[in-house]
């Protein structure tokens, strides 16, 4: 008789980095991985938060530790790395901290894109250097890089963010085809508009009064009538992640409410 798990995407064993994990789709990550038995390493360059929500994790019975980190400072990055490779091996990284940026090419000044530029591409080249070592030493590995539909379709006033996305897109097919060989997998996440903190931050800061209709209306953007959930992404990775997916690498997965296939 065989015995089959009853938990398809157990992460049990497993150590996960999660950048920007504290808040909005990397908080999710951090909390749905922990929930599947990963030991959790949250990075944020908020470290208070990423200290309550590492705390909230092991509350509700999982694993976490926190890490203030600014994922565009390398020789941060290292450090935080070597702690966490000290411990133990690094079995899953997701690149997910991000900034966003509102402007065209005339609203981008060369200090936005350098901003943009050092946290969105730097800071996924910096974490992937940091554990890609370890990972070939061991025999494998999962990264998976926060993409956006940004990277594939033109969208109004995201210069310099659609710059950043596409670079990380491209920064994941180069890496899953060098790395193959080491089994070491390598995809990307493309979220729409997902209902975040940053979004109520940014509709309130933009558009004081006009909150409300702002929001329904960068909802009805995506065909299915509104954003995705935190959530929804978290379940995505997780999948993407464990090892139910072994078979997928060097491939980028929209989840995107039809955002990219069915606007017209």
């Amino acid at each position: 008789m065989t015995v089959v798990s009853t938990d398809v995407f157990s992460l049990a064993g497993k150590l996960a980095v999660v950048t920007g994990g504290a808040s909005g789709i990397g908080r999710a990550i951090a909390e749905t991985f922990a929930a599947r038995g990963a030991a959790v390493q949250i990075l944020d360059l908020n470290g208070e938060a990423a200290e309550a929500t590492a705390r909230e994790i092991v509350e509700a019975g999982g694993s976490a530790q926190a890490h203030r980190c600014d994922v565009a400072d390398r020789a941060d990055v290292a450090r935080v790395f070597k702690a966490i490779l000290r411990e133990a091996r690094v079995d899953i990284l997701v690149n997910n901290a991000g900034i966003a940026h509102v402007g065209s090419l005339e609203g981008t000044t060369e200090e936005d894109m350098d901003r943009l530029y050092r946290v969105n591409v730097k800071g996924v080249y910096n974490c992937m250097l940091a554990c890609i070592g370890s990972m070939k030493e061991r025999g494998g590995g999962v990264i998976l890089n926060m993409a956006s539909v940004a990277a594939s379709v033109g969208i109004a006033d995201r210069f310099a963010y659609s710059m950043t996305k596409g670079a990380v897109l491209a920064m994941t097919y180069s890496a899953a085809k060098d790395y193959a060989s080491h089994n070491i997998r390598v995809v990307s996440v493309s979220p729409a508009r997902v209902h975040t903190p940053f979004v109520d931050g940014f509709l309130r800061d933009n558009y004081p009064g006009r909150e409300q209709e702002m929001f329904e209306k960068l909802s009805a953007t995506q065909p299915i009538g509104r954003m995705g959930t935190p959530q929804e992404v978290a379940d995505l990775a997780l999948y993407l992640c464990s090892d139910r997916a072994a078979f997928a690498t060097g491939t980028d997965y929209p989840i995107d409410g039809g955002f990219l296939k069915l606007n017209t």
